[in-house]
């Protein structure tokens, strides 16, 4: 746990430079709509860094406003949440209430949230030190290598004609060169076929998360399972592999010993504490009204359980104890049954920020199919060019398309934007299914085609309902 007296070190100092206006122009580079939801969380996100720069007496009271996010699903609620936590270089887990249940019973415990957003903070903070070491790493690697591929001869002494007397200058000379050629020869892959032996650490298995002390142990951060796989025995073993794979063995070895997990842990523990995302999906799930006949484990207990979480309380992980009182918590649900009243009042208390996100229109849908960076035309576009063939969407295509995916959620279930992968993966399947066999070609899907394609799947209400 950090020491809240001290000023971490601000992993995100981009954000001096990025007020909220700009943040919300990345998301809109991403996600169609939703001002308002973005608008809560560019200043959600803007408020870490604001709080940085206060002095060390307030800072440690400044709490980040949690944030609820109301609307049917499909419209980017989890879009939202996720793409600001990429933006922003944070750690972000993704939970679903439903799937928590009263500790004591079968399910998974609230807290888990907590230790899973660490393990994704240290994977995210080993990437980025593992990401600055990677050359220094290949170098080494192809050094070890070149001496796989080409052994040094038996050391001889003095008067032996041993390496390093005058007599040995030509033939040192000629391994130089012989190794400078075979450096060409591994960096250009004409010794991807050649075999050689490595050395490979010792296999370790994941051990179960027995975090806690034992009894009578002072220690927080004991783990019975690392304990246990310390004792396994750690023999090494030679293996005979092909060039690629040994290089990518012996890179891995080498960004082992050049990261320091003592210092990506510490980093981590720190950026979840200051920096951390936890989204709470289908939290509607568990609202509702209390209980009168006995306690509902689905409901009541998550309720419960999850108050002291968000609230800030301290969570015992297998890397020590964290806090959560600067976790920024953002909670959705459609709330099409229940209400956000419905909650807890120490809960509704905990998300003092609520926000609507209205359903996608048939514009929407045109929108999300052409300006996205990311957007599903686009992504089509990339799969058919794999295949040297191109694929183009006329106008009227593509506003067929959505008028048709809008149609399917008015008729049926509003799944929101998923819509559009249902439609577009219909009128693509037999494209992409003849494509490799068709020869170099140009696609143009124009709105008479998606009309005679999807024909007969619209025309029919139980075909639609099964297929779209």
């Amino acid at each position: 746990m950090t020491d809240p007296s001290t000023k971490p070190a601000d992993p995100l100092p981009w954000l001096e430079e990025m007020p909220p206006r700009q943040i919300v122009a990345e998301l809109d580079r991403y996600i169609i709509g939703q001002g308002a939801a973005k608008k809560a969380v560019a200043i959600a996100i803007r408020n870490r860094w604001r709080r940085m720069q206060t002095p060390e007496a307030i800072r440690d009271e400044i709490t980040p406003y949690n944030i609820i996010m109301i609307g049917p699903t499909g419209v980017g609620k989890t879009e939202v949440a996720r793409r600001l936590a990429r933006l922003a270089g944070a750690p972000f887990l993704k939970v679903e209430a439903s799937k928590f249940t009263e500790v004591g019973y079968v399910g998974r415990d609230v807290e888990s949230m907590i230790r899973e957003l660490v393990d994704v903070a240290i994977t995210m903070v080993r990437t980025e030190r593992e990401d600055d070491v990677w050359p220094q790493a290949e170098e080494k690697a192809e050094a070890r290598l070149l001496d796989l591929l080409l052994p040094a001869p038996p050391a001889t002494g003095p008067g032996e004609g041993g390496l390093g007397t005058k007599s040995d200058e030509p033939e040192v000379a000629r391994r130089e060169k012989a190794r400078d050629r075979l450096k060409g020869d591994l960096k250009d892959g004409k010794l991807d076929d050649r075999e050689v032996e490595v050395e490979l650490a010792p296999q370790s298995y994941p051990m179960p998360d027995w975090s806690g002390p034992p009894e009578g142990s002072q220690d927080p951060g004991f783990n019975m399972g690392e304990w246990l796989q310390e004792m396994l025995p750690k023999r090494k073993k030679r293996r005979t592999v092909k060039v690629p794979d040994a290089r990518r063995i012996i890179v891995d070895e080498e960004l082992r010993k050049m990261v320091d997990m003592d210092d990506v842990v510490n980093e981590a523990l720190d950026r979840v504490e200051n920096h951390g995302i936890v989204f709470i999906d289908e939290i509607d799930k568990i609202a509702g009204e209390r209980s009168t006949t006995g306690p509902d484990i689905s409901r009541e207990g998550v309720r419960r359980d999850l108050l002291p979480s968000v609230e800030g309380s301290t969570v015992q992980t297998r890397y020590g104890y964290i806090r959560t009182d600067h976790i920024l918590f953002i909670a959705a649900g459609a709330f099409h049954v229940s209400k956000p009243s419905d909650l807890i009042p120490e809960l509704q208390g905990r998300f003092p920020i609520r926000v609507e996100l209205t359903p996608l229109t048939e514009d929407d849908f045109v929108r999300i199919m052409t300006e996205p960076e990311n957007a599903l035309t686009k992504q089509y576009q990339a799969l058919v060019t794999a295949e040297g063939s191109t694929l183009e969407f006329t106008t009227e295509g593509i506003r067929e398309i959505a008028r048709l995916a809008w149609q399917a959620n008015d008729r049926m279930e509003n799944i929101g934007a998923r819509r559009l992968h249902t439609v577009m993966s219909t009128l693509m399947e037999e494209t992409l299914f003849e494509l490799p066999e068709g020869g170099v070609r140009t696609i143009v899907l124009t709105g008479d085609m998606v009309r005679a394609k999807l024909k007969a799947i619209i025309e029919n209400d139980d075909l639609r309902r099964y297929i779209l």
